[in-house]
C-alpha cells in the first residue's frame, strides 16, 4: 500500500506526507501495524495476523472491518495481483 492508503486509514495524517516514508514506517511498524516496508518503490506491507489473515479482517464475520476506508490493494484484488483473477476464498467452480 501507498501513503495515500495510510492516510485514508488514518494511520497518518495528511500533513505527515512531507515526513520521510522510512521514518512512517517506522513508526507504525513499533505500532505493529506494518509488517515490512520496501523503501525501493515506497510500499507498506500491513501486519498480518498468525494465521495469515490481515490484520483488518474480523475473526468471527471474516468481513473486512475497514471497508469504507480500505487500501487500493484491497479494492483492485483480485484484478491486480500476482495472479490476476484469482482469489483464495472464492468458491472453487467444479466441472459436472
Amino acid at each position: 500500500m501507498r501513503i495515500d492508503d495510510l492516510i485514508r486509514l488514518e494511520l497518518v495524517d495528511a500533513f505527515e506526507r512531507e515526513e520521510p516514508a522510512k521514518s512512517i514506517a517506522r513508526r507504525l511498524t513499533k505500532a505493529g501495524v506494518i509488517e515490512h516496508f520496501n523503501q525501493k518503490n515506497g510500499t507498506f506491507t500491513l501486519t498480518r495476523l498468525t494465521n495469515g489473515d490481515c490484520l483488518y479482517l474480523d475473526r468471527q464475520t471474516r468481513l473486512c472491518t475497514v471497508y469504507e476506508r480500505r487500501p487500493d490493494t484491497c479494492r483492485n484484488h483480485p484484478k491486480i495481483g500476482p495472479r490476476p483473477g484469482y482469489c483464495a476464498y472464492q468458491q472453487k467452480i467444479t466441472a459436472r
